[in-house]
């Protein structure tokens, strides 16, 4: 049994999770002011308005400071667009994807997911690696398996994970930081969670290489 095994169950379980309730994710740019835990009550008693049992919409996503992406029921989602200045949100985007991830509207896929690991080899990592459900180090193939579970229910917390890693003392240097592919988003929220860690970040581009080049 592999790993890409599992990631397979993985998305089979979290796709057949989103298909049993139209929900979705929305990109939220906020400021000081933002009220992110008090909008999303607010949007659950909305939808309870229109009938929706147990609605959900939380905080999915702790990119940086004012940086969230909120995920629930998509009823819930279109009233914080509404309301944006009633929250205080500078910014609201709707993300292309299909379900409500890293909420308890996955809790279904838990299952699968924690099956097929029983059946996987895992080992403690020989490098710190940091889970983003609670922006702590691995301890050990148990511990691995069941933040991999909770992943799916849980919120990101890659705003938490940054901090934690860049952490140190007074006159202690920062790490050479590299963002590898297409793209700087990692590099734009390690700027807005720390500064001075940002100032060590690389960014290196990857290109496919054009056929005439090549002749």
């Amino acid at each position: 049994m592999t790993a890409l095994h599992a990631v397979k169950v993985r998305a089979e379980a979290m796709q057949e999770a989103s298909e049993s309730i139209p929900s979705g994710m929305l990109s939220v740019m906020g400021q000081a002011e933002s009220k992110f835990k008090y909008a999303c009550l607010e949007a659950q008693e909305h939808c309870k308005t229109l009938g929706i049992e147990d609605p959900v919409c939380e905080v999915a996503n702790y990119l940086f400071p004012n940086g969230r992406v909120i995920a629930g029921n998509l009823q819930a989602l279109k009233y914080l667009q509404q309301n944006c200045q009633k929250f205080h949100f500078l910014r609201t985007k709707l993300l292309p994807v299909s379900g409500a991830f890293h909420t308890r509207l996955m809790a279904s896929a838990t299952e699968p997911l924690r099956n097929i690991l029983k059946e996987i080899s895992i080992e403690k990592p020989l490098i710190s690696v940091y889970s983003n459900v609670d922006a702590k180090k691995y301890m050990n193939s148990k511990h691995i398996r069941q933040l991999l579970v909770k992943q799916l229910v849980m919120p990101v917390k890659w705003e938490q994970t940054m901090h934690a890693m860049y952490e140190r003392e007074q006159g202690i240097d920062f790490p050479d930081t590299y963002e590898v592919g297409p793209g700087t988003q990692l590099g734009t929220m390690l700027k807005n969670c720390n500064l001075k860690a940002w100032r060590f970040y690389q960014h290196i581009d990857v290109k496919l290489k054009d056929e005439t080049e090549e002749e």
